[in-house]
């Protein structure tokens, strides 16, 4: 396994040890780890601290030829607002640990000009597909689906 994705999924590993959802992604600039982060959304109560997310927070500010330099690892494909901000940025280049968990918005970013390369990573896909069956409730919450356990307490609903 190449490095730069081998340290994404330490990412992705800290991050279910930590009793988060296992998602990592790393920001590489001229062969450099530049940010490295993990979905820590249930570990700090966020909305929105996917890995990706984290690791441009973590990378901090960067002048744009930083990030327009840069490849961004993730060990799972992005959702549309970790998408949002790979464009924002103007990342070129992602590299995918594996797309049969969740497909994300590659098509979109294709589109952008932006090059994605998915690896199909045996332990990422088997990661994922561990933490999927054993937490789908979490999951779901993570990707935005509702859940489909009857006794999950909703609270818009009696």
């Amino acid at each position: 396994m190449d490095r730069f994705m081998q340290a994404a999924l330490d990412e992705a590993r800290q991050g279910l040890a930590e009793g988060g959802i296992p998602i990592g992604s790393v920001i590489v600039h001229q062969e450099r780890i530049i940010g490295r982060g993990h979905n820590r959304r249930v570990q700090k109560g966020s909305a929105i601290l996917h890995g990706e997310m984290d690791a441009f927070e973590n990378a901090g500010r960067q002048p744009a030829r930083i990030y327009h330099d840069a490849v961004l690892y993730t060990t799972l494909s992005p959702c549309a607002m970790c998408s949002g901000a790979i464009v924002l940025y103007g990342i070129r280049r992602v590299i995918v640990g594996e797309n049969r968990s969740f497909m994300g918005e590659e098509e979109w970013l294709r589109s952008r000009g932006i090059e994605v390369t998915v690896l199909q990573e045996p332990d990422c896909i088997e990661l994922m597909r561990r933490f999927m069956t054993e937490q789908p409730g979490l999951w779901n919450e993570d990707i935005g689906v509702e859940s489909v356990c009857p006794d999950e307490a909703r609270p818009d609903r009696p």
